[in-house]
């Protein structure tokens, strides 16, 4: 829905006033973050007249004062409004369904992925894991995609809230690249220091991908804001010029200033409309490239012998680690990255989007959880298209398992239950984005309904939600702390490498190698 603009008086235009692809709203409560990395937003007052509900609010105003261009006037200053719960609700969620990702994995517990061939472009599949890891595994496929669009939507959030406090463009990308600074100088003290064991230059677990796509979603938030208004004005002068080239008579020069009001207002909407076409297009495009950048394009070769399960390294292309390493995963001696950054940043781009529409103008709580379920069950729909009809995937043949052998020539994704929904997550196809983030937005329309004494009582979720960082670095230090115990008085050498020193692995898991 395109942004009410009523404020504008008669004859003002957009280059008379402070343009806003949507309304001046207070500043809202949802935490802003980077997916893990958060603030505290502000502190609900019962006397606040504002609108409440799970998403924050878009309303609700106090005296004060605001510049506008390079005028200085008396206008409403925001008042502390009620955080958004449904986004941090989902982000507690996804921290906790993460810690039992890790806790499997730091204390060898079983194989890591749906099944016992790693989740990558160009693997061949032959064995399935068992059930209770595979089902752990696809819950936790939620995370990353979640993460990185609740970092896009913190960037809006905290960019308008900043706004209203009078921040400059320039001051707000300093604050965008100190945090992604803070974001990427944590990984390295924190995991590539003491687990890169002194080889790794870089360890990439999610962080780092956290903090430069944090760092390019706050550049392309700050670039729209810009450009909206240059559009704007362009629209506006456009159908001026055209306007005044025709004779009017008296009584209709009357109204030529709740016309140019109108005009304005006109251009105002185009141009909103218009980045958010561009913002859906990147969102699109910067899903696909890992599509295209793919060496094989997401097919495995059919003509293998038996038991080939694939390359022995990561796919790469003929420009070099350095390249692969914003788009590919990387495994080397110098550098171990699983989350290209620019290979996760689709879903942070449809967290911009996600959030200038949501505060676009006040919507009723009940429209923004239909919607939020509609675009879930839309996505939902788009995953099973791209099973029906072999798009978008980047395990295209790559599925071996006796389902397969015994139905050759027939839809690999239709031979099973857990066939159907095997995605390929390094990097992301495009079906596994279609799919994680269905379900996070019918979570999002989930957690939207929730009554806001409800939602504040679901033990740990907003704990987890509002402290995600903090928790994210201590659970992994405690996981990796109790394993070295746990494997040295319980592990023993299982029957697969350790990915990241390429050894026999050690773990507790009940499958020890054969001697």
């Amino acid at each position: 829905m395109p942004p009410d603009h009523a404020a504008t008086e008669a004859g003002t235009s957009v280059q008379e006033t402070q343009f806003t692809a949507i309304p001046e709203d207070a500043e809202s409560g949802f935490r802003h973050g980077d997916g893990l990395l958060t603030t505290n937003g502000h502190v609900p007052n019962k006397h606040d007249d504002v609108a409440q509900s799970n998403y924050g609010t878009t309303d609700g105003t106090a005296n004060g004062s605001s510049t506008k261009g390079d005028i200085t006037t008396d206008t409403p200053k925001p008042v502390a409004s009620p955080r958004a719960l449904a986004p941090d609700l989902l982000r507690g969620l996804l921290m906790v369904l993460q810690a039992v990702d890790h806790c499997s994995v730091s204390q060898g517990a079983w194989r890591h992925g749906v099944a016992l061939e790693s989740e990558q472009d160009g693997n061949i599949v032959n064995k399935w894991n068992d059930p209770v890891p595979w089902t752990a595994r696809m819950l936790t496929h939620l995370c990353a995609p979640g993460f990185m669009f609740l970092l896009g939507m913190g960037v809006v959030y905290f960019g308008r809230s900043r706004s209203k406090l009078g921040w400059s463009s320039w001051q707000m990308l300093k604050h965008f690249a100190i945090r992604a600074f803070a974001l990427a100088a944590i990984n390295q003290l924190v995991f590539t220091l003491p687990f890169g064991r002194g080889r790794l230059i870089i360890l990439n677990f999610v962080l780092l991908a956290l903090a430069v796509n944090y760092f390019l979603a706050g550049l392309l938030w700050l670039a729209t804001n810009a450009s909206e208004q240059v559009i704007a004005r362009q629209l506006e002068s456009f159908y001026a010029s055209s306007d005044d080239e025709v004779e009017r008579p008296l009584l209709q020069n009357e109204t030529r200033h709740s016309s140019a009001k109108s005009v304005t207002e006109w251009a105002m909407r185009c141009s909103w409309h218009i980045h958010n076409g561009i913002l859906l297009a990147l969102a699109i495009i910067s899903i696909a490239w890992n599509q295209w950048l793919s060496p094989h394009h997401g097919h495995c070769p059919l003509d293998t012998s038996p038991g080939y399960t694939g390359p022995t390294e990561p796919s790469s292309t003929r420009l070099g680690p350095w390249f692969d390493f914003w788009f590919l995963t990387v495994e080397n001696n110098r550098v171990w990255s699983g989350f290209p950054p620019l290979s996760w940043l689709s879903p942070a781009i449809l967290g911009l989007l996600y959030a200038r529409i949501v505060l676009s103008r006040k919507w009723k709580p009940y429209t923004i959880n239909a919607s939020n379920a509609l675009v879930g069950a839309l996505l939902m729909l788009l995953f099973v298209l791209t099973r029906l009809f072999h798009f978008g995937n980047l395990s295209e043949d790559c599925l071996r398992m006796s389902e397969q052998l015994a139905s050759p020539g027939r839809n690999q994704y239709l031979a099973s239950f857990r066939s159907f929904f095997y995605i390929t997550k390094y990097p992301p196809s495009f079906s596994y984005m279609a799919f994680t983030m269905s379900i996070n937005f019918l979570l999002l329309a989930l957690f939207g309904t929730l009554p806001e004494k409800v939602a504040r009582r679901i033990p740990t979720l907003l704990t987890f939600g509002q402290s995600a960082l903090f928790f994210y670095v201590v659970h992994l230090m405690l996981y990796m702390g109790i394993a070295s115990l746990v494997k040295t008085w319980f592990g023993h050498e299982l029957d697969h490498l350790d990915p990241m020193t390429g050894k026999p692995a050690v773990g507790t898991e009940g499958k020890p190698a054969v001697t």
